[in-house]
């Protein structure tokens, strides 16, 4: 029986996560509903992806949906704690767009929600479903670098004249929106350890939001890592892993990747081609994250082992941290 998904939000990465599907065979995964504030929007969108009920007017019909298994949360992130909130207490199963929400603390709500409903939640960093990254769990559980001393990772993407990158009300900064990703590399690779130090500094906008930052982490043993992203300057995105006897690259882009050098020797795993042009990167790649959302209900958990809720908090306590040293506060913060 295939699962039966809800799409909530009409935006860019609802389109992306709707062509990935059409890559997955239909007895596996069905998109049955889509919800947006715009029942025009929500039409539109549900034509063009071929999706049989669209709604508007806002979420809640989501949520009051019998005939929905998972909803998919894709509305801007300032949204992400209230509209999980209200899809967890009423019962549903919730993959939610990066970042998780605004701070640690609605995070700790949303998990606190999912517990006490006994439904499954996932945060979607759906860089850790890319089968690169499987093969970065399996070379580092081999023990393939020897002691690991390094781990480095670069993001950065030129997003100055996108409103939702440099908004503060949008919830805008490097941050939150491609450092999330350079940070949930280091912490997958040190199996989720809570650094021992962290060290933070950057630029802000005008606006209030952080423009560049860089971040480094020591941990346990002597280990070191290294982050820096931006939204102004275009860096190479890759990361890299260190150790004693060999290094890991991941090839940029290093959130959505299908390149990985170990030492001199490159292995690819390509991705299907879309059915439809894609707004971002790779995106044919959140068939990966769905596949892991899929096996996960299969199996009756109420989280992801790729991705489990103490690596969300962990990366929302991080970044909370990172923000309070270079300066950016949100509305939500105080509230």
């Amino acid at each position: 029986m295939s699962t039966r998904w809800g799409l909530c939000g009409a935006g860019k990465i609802s389109h992306d996560f709707s062509v990935a599907m059409k890559t997955l065979p239909p007895r596996d995964h069905q998109i049955v509903a889509i919800a947006s504030r715009s029942l025009e929007r929500a039409e539109d969108f549900a034509k063009r992806h071929g999706i049989p009920r669209a709604y508007g007017g806002g979420y809640e019909v989501l949520a009051k949906d019998p005939n929905i298994d998972i909803v998919y949360v894709g509305v801007l992130h300032t949204e992400h704690w209230r509209v999980g909130l209200m899809l967890l207490e009423a019962g549903k199963n919730v993959l939610c767009e990066k970042p998780f929400a605004m701070n640690s603390r609605q995070v700790k709500e949303l998990v606190a929600a999912a517990k006490k409903n006994n439904v499954f939640l996932m945060e979607a960093i759906w860089s850790r479903c890319f089968p690169v990254y499987g093969e970065v769990r399996r070379l580092l559980a081999e023990d393939a670098l020897g002691e690991l001393k390094l781990v480095k990772a670069y993001f950065g993407s030129p997003q100055l004249h996108i409103a939702r990158s440099v908004e503060k009300a949008l919830g805008g900064g490097a941050l939150l929106d491609i450092g999330v990703y350079c940070l949930q590399f280091v912490l997958m690779v040190f199996n989720g350890e809570r650094p021992k130090s962290i060290q933070a500094t950057g630029t802000l906008l005008d606006s209030g939001v952080d423009e560049t930052v860089v971040v480094v982490m020591r941990f346990s043993r002597n280990r070191m890592a290294v982050c820096s992203f931006s939204i102004g300057a275009r860096f190479p995105n890759d990361a890299v892993i260190s150790g004693t006897e060999g290094s890991l690259k991941i090839v940029g882009p290093m959130h959505c990747p299908t390149r990985l050098v170990l030492n001199d020797k490159e292995t690819e795993h390509p991705l299907p081609e879309p059915s439809l042009p894609l707004n971002f990167t790779n995106s044919t790649g959140l068939r990966y994250e769905a596949d892991e959302v899929r096996r996960c209900l299969l199996k009756g958990l109420k989280e992801s082992p790729r991705m489990p809720l103490a690596d969300s908090l962990l990366l929302t306590e991080i970044m909370d941290e990172i923000r309070k040293q270079v300066g950016v506060v949100f509305s939500q913060d105080s509230q």
